[in-house]
């Protein structure tokens, strides 16, 4: 069954790259205490969540802060180096990228989606969520790999 709004985020580890070099990152320690907008993505470095999905987000940080959001974080299957890298592209924000390395977040979730054909295997759908202390308050998912429902625009709206 996918999650949902009101389910707690399930407790698993992404990676994300620091100072000191890639670290496990715990969901229920990640997600505690904090009102944050998670943006999922199939893959970094891809057409439309590079050229699309993440610049809405870049472009209207501040207007996501100014409505009590504390974090903007985007994941994807990919490693965490990856991540890192694909958040140098915008040095002047204050978004947070994590990866997901062995799709466990979206297996927990079932917000799969199955890119084996085009050689990008087993990925995270697109969608972004309203996190409040680990629950979800508000899901925009495009059940797939469109961009209209997770659209930095249309979150902002919903806020």
């Amino acid at each position: 069954m996918k999650i949902r709004i009101n389910d707690e985020i399930p407790d698993i580890d992404f990676y994300q790259v620091l100072d000191s070099g890639p670290k496990k990152v715990n969901s229920k320690t990640f997600f505690k205490d904090k009102k944050i907008i998670l943006v999922a993505v199939p893959g970094a470095f891809t057409p439309t969540c590079s050229a699309e999905h993440l610049p809405g987000f870049a472009d209207n940080e501040e207007s996501f802060y100014s409505k009590g959001i504390d974090e903007i974080v985007f994941v994807s299957v990919n490693d965490p180096f990856v991540m890192a890298e694909w958040g140098k592209v915008y040095k002047n924000n204050k978004i947070n990228f994590i990866a997901d390395p062995y799709a466990e977040f979206a297996k927990k979730t079932n917000l799969i989606l199955d890119l084996s054909e085009i050689g990008l295997g087993i990925r995270l759908s697109r969608f972004a969520m309203l996190i409040d202390n680990g629950v979800i308050i508000d899901f925009f998912d495009e059940d797939g790999g469109g961009l209209e429902k997770s659209s930095a625009e249309a979150v902002l709206k919903s806020l």
